[in-house]
């Protein structure tokens, strides 16, 4: 008997047992909630290594007639997925009807083989080499020989790392896939996403999800034994200590953070921009506006394969969302935000359900926009036939004055002292969220909204700076590319600035009285000094000299509305989601002392030579 019908026997017989614990369990159902149309089976699928991969697949038990296949692979267990039409995120597609398949990456749960952070690509000159592609590949094949009563098409999704597998799955895809979805793919993992933003290390999300990927085959969350964790992180001092101290050279991601401190081929040969060419399956690029873990990700994908879409099957989504915020409940509000409406059921009904419907099943005419956003602030979903859009938009600069005012006229003061300052002290960082800072993705973490959160905790910190506008006299729509220009200076050798955007509500407020007053970051950023001419060669900051930070603040889609007020922050020190830059240069900061640490007086200039601002992407309102 060959290996397939092997396992296909096994299928099968894992189908009827299931069935029987479905009768029995389907008597115990709580009243009203009716039992899952879906049976569920269990197979081992051998990629062409021999490594067998735990599948889950789910068909429905009125089946028809043949069916496409929807796929997601995982590192992070399938055993307990739900039944489909029992999932938030999945249930709308499992309406329409398909053959769900739930896998367990090579190396994670009950997979076999090693895992790696975001393999590499293989070497396709050799036959036997294997990667993320090869492995969907080779379930694809299983699945179309062995399950039956499917239609020989397949389609593929993910949130995060499940997105970054569904784009690994392009690379080399098989013939049956016709439809691809990456959501909140990461894309650069040193330029702007999970575990590095323009060359600054994410310290408490590498930390915690380095952690929880590699020190077991299972999940784990690293035991603390405190609950805010920015006093643990404090306390930890210099980066050096935590393979000394903690993890003794025995996680693999952190001994590749400490190896590679710079831009090197490790991160280049990692990223999608190094891999990816032209779209070679219809792609859905889906974001989040504030994602905490992966917005650049989807916006650089996108970016990267439009290029060379000369067929029309690339395209971009971006909501109101945290990470994977559209997967889960109705994405009415995030945090103290509302949007008015059910952003995320718009989101699985109108957009995610008919693109899969289309390429899988041929249904619906296939007219889909370029991009679908939704306007924050005007809250209005908005479609556009390129990304970022350029008709009717028109550069603007908000530039920052004396006594704190932010205004689009330019400024004229000459003098170089026309700045303003503040001390920054690594022993005394600006926490990034308001404390206690919880586990990553301990119980109660407020991770999850952080980027919603009001910023008047830091508001007139000594070690923050602000800029604001006069009450609108009308509504400034800001639609693309957003960039920080800053002017700015040290008296250390090395330094991090950061720069939020931020949306200042009225302070009557009359449609939720407690947010008057709120400021809503909209964008934000930081960016590693010493990289300031290459991230691959960093150099030296001169003490005292100016500089110009050209901070990429992301594309967003938001209208500052009429009374509200647009304010900028800048600060040095964002903790413990960004190291604590010593502000003293080293050459690997991952090894640094704590005598390399040092207070900076930190200047930021804004004189008609120096004239720091923000370019904004002003929407014409005709």
């Amino acid at each position: 008997m060959s290996i397939h019908a092997r396992w296909k026997t096994r299928l099968h017989l894992v189908v009827i047992v299931t069935l029987l614990l479905s009768l029995l369990q389907a008597s115990a159902q709580v009243p009203g909630d009716s039992p899952s149309i879906y049976q569920r089976g269990e197979a081992t699928i051998a990629a062409r290594d021999g490594v067998q991969l735990h599948t889950v697949i789910f068909a429905p038990g009125n089946q028809q007639g043949p069916l496409p296949f929807l796929l997601l692979r995982t590192p992070y267990g399938v055993d307990q997925t739900p039944p489909p039409d029992k999932s938030i995120y999945l249930k709308d597609l499992a309406a329409e009807g398909y053959i769900f398949v739930f896998q367990d990456i090579r190396g994670r749960y009950k997979s076999e083989g090693t895992f790696e952070m975001q393999r590499f690509s293989r070497d396709r000159r050799n036959p036997k080499s294997i990667d993320e592609s090869t492995d969907t590949y080779d379930t694809i094949e299983w699945l179309l020989e062995n399950v039956p009563q499917n239609n020989r098409k397949v389609g593929m999704l993910g949130i995060s790392y499940s997105g970054w597998l569904t784009v690994m799955a392009t690379l080399e895809p098989h013939p049956a896939l016709k439809a691809a979805s990456e959501q909140a793919t990461p894309a650069d993992m040193f330029l702007g996403d999970d575990f590095h933003h323009n060359g600054a290390f994410r310290l408490s999300y590498g930390f915690e999800y380095a952690f929880m990927e590699e020190a077991s085959k299972v999940d784990t969350l690293f035991p603390f034994g405190v609950y805010d964790t920015y006093e643990w992180y404090l306390r930890l001092g210099p980066l050096s200590n935590v393979n000394k101290k903690y993890f003794h050279g025995k996680l693999p991601t952190w001994n590749d953070f400490v190896n590679h401190p710079n831009y090197d081929e490790f991160w280049l040969k990692q990223s999608l921009p190094y891999r990816l060419d032209a779209p070679t399956v219809p792609i859905m690029h889906v974001a989040g506006w504030w994602d905490q873990e992966d917005l650049y990700g989807p916006m650089k994908a996108y970016e990267v394969l439009e290029k060379k879409d000369s067929n029309h099957l690339n395209y971009f989504v971006a909501g109101p969302w945290n990470h994977g915020g559209w997967g889960r409940g109705d994405g009415r509000t995030l945090g103290r935000i509302s949007f008015d409406t059910a952003t995320s059921v718009t989101y699985r009904e109108t957009i995610q359900a008919p693109w899969f419907a289309y390429w899988l099943k041929g249904k619906g005419k296939g007219n889909f926009p370029e991009a679908v956003t939704f306007q924050t602030g005007s809250n209005i979903w908005k479609t556009y036939d390129e990304w970022p859009p350029r008709k009717d938009v028109f550069p603007g600069r908000l530039y920052f004055h004396t006594d704190g005012k932010l205004s689009f006229e330019p400024p004229q003061a000459a003098r170089s002292s026309a700045f303003d300052s503040y001390v920054s002290d690594p022993a005394h960082p600006v926490p990034y969220r308001s404390r206690p800072i919880e586990k990553t993705y301990g119980p109660g973490s407020r991770w999850y909204t952080w980027l919603t959160e009001d910023q008047r905790f830091v508001h007139n910190r000594p070690d923050v700076l602000s800029w604001e506008t006069e009450p609108l006299k009308g509504d400034v729509t800001v639609t693309g590319s957003i960039l920080a220009h800053l002017f700015a200076s040290t008296t250390g050798t090395d330094s991090d600035w950061i720069v939020k955007l931020i949306d200042v509500y009225p302070e009557d407020y009359p449609k939720d009285p407690k947010m008057g007053g709120y400021q809503l970051m909209i964008a934000d950023e930081v960016f590693r000094g010493r990289f300031r001419k290459s991230f691959g060669k960093p150099e030296p900051i001169k003490s005292g000299e100016v500089n110009e930070y050209v901070i990429d603040l992301r594309n967003n889609d938001h209208t500052f509305l009429k009374g509200h007020k647009i304010m900028v922050q800048v600060q040095s020190t964002w903790f413990p989601i960004i190291d604590r830059n010593p502000q003293k240069y080293v050459d690997n900061i991952f090894l640094a002392k704590d005598s390399d640490f040092q207070s900076a007086t930190q200047r930021v200039f804004r004189t008609s030579q120096y004239p720091s601002h923000i370019a904004l992407p002003i929407v014409n309102k005709q």
